[in-house]
């Protein structure tokens, strides 16, 4: 990946983070964030498998 593009796509991964974080203090962000990461892991991992068509 080009250094332009990988600049880029950085800044646009902040820029929605921004976004999705709202009101939230910075400080705040990663005891928001992991929790949602981890119940996403956990029904991944534990779910049922989709049926196969």
């Amino acid at each position: 990946m080009k250094t332009e593009n990988h600049s880029q796509l950085a800044a646009f991964i902040w820029s929605v983070a921004d976004l999705l974080r709202g009101d939230f203090k910075q400080s705040q962000y990663g005891r928001i964030i992991l929790p949602f990461t981890l119940l996403r892991r956990l029904e991944c991992v534990l779910g049922l498998p989709r049926p196969r068509y």
